[in-house]
């Protein structure tokens, strides 16, 4: 898969912009190409970084609540661990191993809790 270069605005209103390998964008009629200094060309990304994140957050809040509190005892710390890619167009996306989406989750129960 070819990669290219993308830029992300930090937040809405920011004039922090960060830039990133992601994968090359299929359509890039969403996406526009900008020159830095350097003479380098990258995609500006559609969407801020902040923005991105906010679509991977209620997944991961998902995930904590219900070890958290879903279980017969619950667990008093709760550590998820996934991997993401950034991409021009889409945001972050959880990447996939192998074809599948793994999360590592490592729940922890304090002696004296139960």
């Amino acid at each position: 898969m070819e990669n290219a270069i993308a830029q992300f605005q930090l937040e809405e209103g920011s004039d922090i912009t960060v830039l990133f390998t992601v994968p090359a964008p299929s359509d890039d009629s969403a996406l526009e190409e900008v020159g830095l200094e350097a003479g380098m060309m990258v995609y500006q990304a559609t969407q801020t970084l902040v923005q991105a994140l906010d679509k991977i957050q209620p997944v991961a809040n998902a995930i904590i609540s219900r070890f958290k509190t879903g279980l017969t005892t619950p667990a008093d710390e709760v550590e998820v661990k996934f991997g993401l890619t950034l991409s021009a167009d889409a945001g972050a996306i959880f990447t996939s191993v192998g074809g599948e989406v793994n999360f590592e989750i490592t729940l922890k129960w304090n002696q004296g809790s139960n």
